[in-house]
């Protein structure tokens, strides 16, 4: 079936899965999955046994999944974080659908979620396809504006290859890019990941296997939607015991 969806992120369920009143039981949901993790238990069987336990629907569990994160993982990613003000003059490495999705999710008044480490996320899934909804050139003009703020000597978005349209993707990329003066290249790669995991750059990104791996990661998804769009639909599902004192 064709998708014909004009957003990103968006989804019916979410003004009720998502309401107020259910954040405390979402964070308790993160906690206890992040627990289970710390303790090796496989993501896939600890997710059920909570989400079970909290009587949570799908969406739901997809959220507490990607906000939740062992004791190892988030005292790793704490510790390899670099500020804002380490862009400037470096060159800078985009995990380009990872920041580009969630930025549209949050013009598209989806919802945008806080992980245990503190990371910004959407809930879209592209299922192979990067189709482009109405949000895709002002979400690439505001990260460019947001990046072009720190003064990194440049930036490469990375784009998978196996994912459709990332050719067109590129393209415009590079069209903004050179109408607006900035920096930009753009590396079509079968594995970004593996890339991003391995190189001694900065990355933007929020993908846990990434940052898990990677030598210095800034929060750029956080930063732009914090500076940019205040009217995001923000969800903090971290713990208590998880935010900054």
């Amino acid at each position: 079936m064709p998708d014909h969806r004009a957003h990103r992120g968006r989804h019916p369920e979410d003004l009720q899965a998502f309401a107020p009143e259910m954040h405390p039981r979402l964070r308790a949901a993160v906690s206890d999955l992040s627990w289970l993790l710390s303790r090796d238990y496989a993501p896939h069987s600890a997710l059920k046994i909570v989400g079970d336990r909290y009587r949570l629907v799908e969406r739901q569990r997809t959220a507490v999944m990607r906000c939740a994160c062992s004791d190892a993982s988030l005292a790793r990613r704490r510790q390899h974080q670099v500020p804002v003000s380490a862009v400037a003059g470096r060159l800078l490495l985009i995990d380009g659908y990872n920041v580009l999705t969630t930025i549209e999710a949050a013009l598209a008044d989806g919802v945008v979620i806080v992980g245990r480490d503190g990371c910004y996320r959407d809930m879209a899934s592209m299922h192979g396809t990067f189709r482009r909804v109405n949000e895709t050139i002002p979400a690439i003009e505001l990260l460019g504006e947001a990046i072009a703020e720190h003064g990194p000597s440049g930036v490469v978005w990375y784009l998978d290859r196996p994912v459709s349209n990332s050719g067109r993707l590129e393209a415009k990329l590079l069209e903004i890019a050179g109408h607006r003066g900035w920096n930009w290249e753009v590396q079509i790669a079968v594995n970004p990941d593996a890339v991003l995991s391995s190189t001694d750059r900065i990355v933007a990104t929020a993908d846990s296997v990434v940052l898990d791996r990677c030598e210095r990661w800034f929060n750029l998804a956080r930063e732009a939607v914090e500076c940019r769009i205040p009217d995001a639909r923000v969800v903090d599902l971290r713990p208590e015991d998880s935010r900054p004192g």
